[in-house]
């Protein structure tokens, strides 16, 4: 069900997308309809009424397909809110001393024992 939503959304975006470019700007632009009376199936001024209408339905599909995109996705065992995810944090009151460490049982040596060299006799 998301894939396909998710599909229908991209289509409206491109859809919308569009629309919006055969608008026609006030400066001419990409127009649909700018050739005046060559024959074009509608007059100028429908066509810019039925793009003005298609825009508006494609951005109220698009908003409501979003809508439901977010919900769909918030759904589950996810929290709800940041602050439901962070655990307290316990500090020791001011003044208070702060907790000592008890040294390990067994402690390692911190220099492996020496071992004495034989003694050699000395010639005279």
């Amino acid at each position: 069900m998301d894939t396909v939503l998710l599909v229908i959304h991209l289509f409206l975006a491109m859809a919308l997308i569009g629309t919006v470019l055969l608008q026609r700007s006030e400066g001419g632009g990409l127009g649909v309809g700018s050739s005046g009376g060559m024959g074009s199936f509608m007059s100028v001024r429908g066509t810019a009424n039925l793009l003005t209408r298609m825009t508006a339905i494609l951005a109220g599909l698009f908003m409501v397909t979003s809508l439901v995109l977010a919900m769909m996705a918030g759904h589950g065992n996810k929290p709800r809110s940041l602050f439901d995810t962070t655990a307290p944090v316990t500090q020791p009151a001011p003044g208070a001393p702060a907790p000592t460490t008890q040294a390990p049982a067994n402690p390692a040596p911190a220099t492996p024992p020496q071992q004495q060299a034989p003694s050699v006799p000395l010639s005279k």
